[in-house]
Order: structure tokens, then sequence, then C-alpha cells
């Protein structure tokens, strides 16, 4: 008996969506490699990224609403097509307007355009059975994807130079391109085939009109509510203790500290590695514990590794690093699951656009750090204030978390 179709698309869907992350990991590498060729400033440079993940985040809410109106396949061509323009483009630029415009804004919206609504999608609509073990695999990928190749694209920059790091990254989006037309679906019932586990055929719902609205007044509803705000907060200091943090600024750190690069990209690699564990197991915890507490935990345990790490750069890679690694990978995204469940307990059917919005914030926290942090590594002439204030944040998301109230019985939590 062959696999059903369903599985074929998620398949697909991974590959994409490790893809679309790994886009958003090249940023890190590029900022040594810049500021050595045209002498921008750090800050100039993490404002190109904070533009990329601000997008990321911004895009989507909006992208279901998308898809539901022109389809699946079509929005993820198009998003892969944006960002091989967006890379490509990079191998000319002259000004960093022009970095900001290619890898900012280009990469950002293609990259936001197969987030983790892409995944969302795909699982609500070609599976009834699975739904949880489908989405935990999808996520993960989303996070790995962002640090397994890292190690690849920094081995090209040492080798060769950036550029040809910028046109791998602008190929392999291209080179995707036709198994997704060829082989995702935007619906079971355009093969005649059920959703993986239903009973019965269910067909295509027509194109969505106004999703984008709803997409929208969910959210003005939301922020009239106070666990919106702190389920943004805490998420907003999630991403700038990943994304922004760690994911942009710990290869040069480290490389200040005289490590080379590919040493420092191949510990985020390792991240990347530990994180769909930590994803998985978060997972089970969640089904079995209080989430504000399970976050609490996880933010004040990232919060004291972050005021360790300073004393653990060096030259090398040693035991206490590689311990710091692979914690910070177990905990990268155990923040997910508790955060989607507290999101279905407040607000039901709108659940997910929430989640998506509250995904925003994550990645604008993550853009702020990605420019702050950057900015402060010129003034200071070191990452240390980054680390200690990071630190703090993330004292400050458990507390937040454990504040977060029980939904009442017959109503939302209001502000």
């Amino acid at each position: 008996m062959s696999p059903h179709r369903a599985w074929f698309v998620a398949a697909v869907a991974f590959v994409t969506i490790i893809g679309a992350a790994a886009f958003r990991s090249l940023p890190g590498l590029l900022i040594d490699p810049l500021h050595a060729d045209f002498g921008w400033s750090r800050g100039t440079i993490g404002a190109a990224v904070s533009i990329n993940l601000a997008l990321y985040g911004l895009t989507a809410p909006f992208a279901a609403a998308l898809m539901d109106r022109f389809g699946i396949r079509r929005v993820v061509a198009a998003a892969l097509g944006i960002i091989a323009l967006g890379s490509g483009l990079t191998v000319w630029m002259t000004a960093a307007w022009q970095l900001m415009l290619c890898w900012g804004l280009l990469v950002g919206l293609g990259t936001g355009s197969m987030a983790l609504a892409f995944a969302a999608t795909v699982t609500n609509r070609w599976f009834t059975e699975r739904r949880g073990l489908v989405t935990g695999i999808l996520t993960a990928a989303s996070a790995s994807g962002q640090l397994i190749f890292l190690p690849l694209l920094s081995w090209i920059i040492e080798t060769y130079d950036w550029r040809p790091a910028a046109v791998t990254v602008s190929l392999a989006a291209l080179t995707v391109v036709p198994f997704v037309w060829l082989l995702l679906r935007d619906h079971p019932a355009d093969v005649g085939l059920k959703p993986y586990g239903a009973t019965e055929f269910v067909p295509k719902p027509p194109p969505v009109q106004g999703a984008a609205r709803r997409t929208v007044q969910v959210l003005l509803s939301a922020v009239r509510t106070g666990p919106f705000w702190l389920l943004a907060g805490t998420f907003a200091i999630c991403g700038a203790s990943t994304n922004g943090l760690i994911q942009t600024h710990f290869v040069p750190a480290a490389h200040d500290h005289g490590m080379p690069i590919t040493a420092a990209a191949s510990l985020l690699a390792v991240v990347g590695v530990f994180d769909v564990v930590g994803t998985i197991a978060s997972g089970w915890f969640t089904d079995r514990h209080d989430p504000r507490r399970l976050l609490a935990v996880y933010y004040a345990l990232r919060g004291v590794s972050l005021l360790f790490l300073p004393m653990l750069l060096a030259p090398s890679v040693h035991p206490p690093m590689i311990f710091f690694i692979v914690f910070y990978g177990l905990d990268w995204v155990a923040t997910v699951p508790p955060t989607v469940a507290l999101c279905r307990e407040h607000y039901g059917d709108d659940s997910a656009i929430v989640f998506g919005w509250v995904l925003a914030s994550h990645q604008v926290g993550a853009a702020l750090v990605a420019f702050l942090g950057g900015l402060a590594r010129d003034i200071f002439g070191a990452y240390d204030v980054v680390w200690y204030a990071s630190g703090a944040l993330c004292a400050a998301a458990a507390l937040m978390a454990l504040v977060i109230r029980r939904r009442p019985v017959g109503g939302l939590v209001a502000a």
C-alpha cells in the first residue's frame, strides 16, 4: 500500500521550510565580511538584518490569507522567486541601502511568506490525524533550517568570498521552485483524495475573500485583552534571545575572541540539531503541565545561561561551551508549544491567527536586538553588555509568564 499523498506534500513543505529558514541564516555570517569589504558599521548591517527579521514576522499573519486567496503553490513559488532575486542582487550592491532593500525587504518578504503559517495551512488542509506530529516536525524544520546550513555557508565565505555564498542561496531558492510546482497541491480535493485520516471526502473551499481583513480584526480584538500583551511580550523576548541575539551575533562575537568562523557556525548547527529534541519534549511536557510554569522555567534557565556566556567565549571549543550550545539548542523553540497552548486556551477558534501576531512580536523583538546588538558592539567594542542585558530580559519574561491568568469561564481575560 503506497503512502498517502499528504505525506509527500508534508515532505515538500518540510524541505521548503528548511530552505526558507536557511536563507535567513546567512546575514549573521556577513557581518564581518561586509564590514571588511565596505567599511559599514555593524549597526548598519544589523539594521538590514533587523528589517529582514521584522518582515519575516509581520508577513506571517497575512501569508495564510494569501494562500486562502491564491493557493499554497502560487504563493510559495512566488516567495522563492523573490528570495532568489533579493539574494542574487546583493552581489552587485555598493551601498548599505541596497543591502537593506535586497536582504532586508525582498528576502524578508519571501521568507515571511513561508513561515509557520505555511506549516499550519498545509497541516490543516491535508491531515485530520497526526496533526500534532506533522506540526511539530514542520516547526522543528523552521528552527533547524536557520542553523544547519551555517557550516556550509561559512566554509564558502572563508574559502571563496561572501558573494558566492549569496549566489548559493539564490540558486537554492530557484532549485526548490520546480519541486513546489510539481509536487505541492493546494488541497487533497485537487487530486481526488480525502485528507489523511479523514472518513469523508472534503471538497475544496472557494477562495476566501476578506481573509486579510479578518486577520486585522482578530488583532484588534486580541489587543484589548491582557494575555495577548503578556504572550506577545514574552515571545518578543524569545525572539530577541534566539534569532536576534545568538543567530545573528554569536558568530561575530566568537570571532572577536579568536574562534574561527567555521567553528562558531558549526556550534550553531549543533543548536539546530538539539532544538528538534527540545521542541518534541516541550510538546510532551505541555500536554501534562501548566504551560505558564513551563514558560517561566524555559526563560529563567535561558537567562542564566546568557549570563555565563561571556566567560565561555574563547579561541577554541571547550566542554563548557559545548554544554551551553546543547542547552541552548534544547531551549531554542521549546517556548512554542506552551505559547500555542495558551493562545488556544484564551482565543479558541481565532488562536491560529492570534499566534501569527504573537509570532510577529517574536520577530520584532529579534529585529530590535539584531540592530541594537550590532550598535552596542560598535559603541563598547565588545558584546558583553548585550549578553547581560538579554539575560535580564529573559528573567523579565519568566515573571511575565507566571502572571498570565487562566481564562475565566465564559469569555476572554480582560486587560
